[in-house]
């Protein structure tokens, strides 16, 4: 269900945004990529939006990264450590380390969708 990253062309210059920016561009590209999944399920709206939510909370994304850290290189890794040194605040009914983790997964995946779409299209064809 990649279809729509293979032959995106690499769009910008991702340096000059801050990781926050980044985590808030790869949350859109990553709910947009489960409700792909989705959308030809034959449900209700409210049972589709449901089911996209429970993949694109924080503990799922924090255990997507987990699923791929062992396929990042180094400057992936650098990214999503400082996205996770730049997450301050925490929703109360989250951990801050879960939170933290999606925030640096949610960097990657805006990072990626800017910088290499196809190497992006390879980490969600993994996940």
């Amino acid at each position: 269900m990649n279809y729509w990253l293979k032959n995106l062309s690499p769009h910008g210059s991702p340096e000059e945004i801050g990781v926050i920016q980044l985590a808030w561009l790869g949350d859109s590209v990553w709910e947009l990529h489960r409700r792909l999944r989705h959308v030809h399920i034959p449900l209700k709206s409210k049972e589709l939006h449901l089911s996209v939510v429970n993949e694109v909370k924080a503990k799922a994304q924090s255990d997507s990264l987990l699923k791929i850290e062992h396929l990042l290189n180094s400057s992936e890794i650098d990214l999503i450590r400082r996205a996770r040194n730049k997450t301050k605040r925490y929703p109360k009914s989250s951990d801050p380390v879960i939170y933290s983790r999606a925030t640096g997964f949610e960097s990657l995946i805006g990072w990626l969708f800017l910088k290499d779409p196809k190497r992006l299209s390879k980490f969600f064809e993994y996940l």
